[in-house]
């Protein structure tokens, strides 16, 4: 048993770090690219992928030995399309304008590959405990990735970083008045979602790096 919950953390923390889908396997760019322009939108966003990644693992583990093979991207696919329709109907009912902000690519969670990969790779193949373990893992760390993005964006495409909550939002980052933010506007225009993403992953891969070859020294 202890074996297990070792292993199920492991499973855990790779999502998280090691084996991250947005820094590491590049998946999911879409919305990483497209959603990340503020800290709101990339929490959002990065929870609403979290709860259809939870679910769909559930659903797909627990059903493991009845699904076909044959028609299991067709089961795969049908389970992520209710979850997702579940969390648009949520967003557009209490965020209605984080909603409006986020567009389509709510109802794109459908098609997002880290979703039908996890859902393929273990919770078709493993039991609930491991399945839940990896959709959390890869939940956090598209979460935490996007959150990344977001908040880099926003600093410096607005001259602060605001923790979203409504009336009661909470101004976590107020960069100098001396800062001009409209010098750095292309930071919430796509292009700086495409040079924030690249230094981040250079970064991530640097560090990799030297973790490699200090483990191999």
């Amino acid at each position: 048993m202890a074996e297990e919950n070792g292993s199920n953390f492991r499973q855990f923390r790779d999502g998280v770090i090691g084996n991250n889908p947005v820094l590491v396997q590049l998946l999911g760019m879409c919305p990483t690219l497209a959603v990340t322009n503020t800290l709101e939108n990339a929490l959002v966003m990065g929870a609403a992928v979290t709860f259809v990644l939870v679910m769909s693992n559930l659903v797909t583990s627990l059903l493991r030995h009845q699904i076909k093979p044959h028609v299991r991207i067709l089961v795969f696919t049908l389970t992520i399309a209710t979850f997702v329709t579940i969390a648009d109907l949520v967003l557009k009912a209490n965020m209605y304008e984080v909603s409006k902000k986020l567009g389509p690519f709510v109802p794109l969670i459908i098609v997002n590959c880290i979703i039908i990969c996890r859902a393929e790779v273990v919770a078709i193949k493993n039991g609930l405990a491991r399945s839940l373990a990896d959709a959390f893992g890869m939940g956090l760390g598209f979460t935490t990735a996007l959150s990344i993005l977001g908040a880099i964006r926003e600093i410096l495409g607005s001259g602060s970083l605001t923790l979203p909550g409504g009336a009661t939002s909470l101004k976590l980052v107020q960069l100098p008045a001396a800062f001009e933010p409209h010098a750095w506007i292309i930071m919430v225009l796509p292009p700086g979602a495409f040079l924030t993403l690249g230094v981040v992953i250079g970064i991530v891969n640097q560090l990799r790096y030297r973790k490699v070859k200090g483990g191999a020294a």
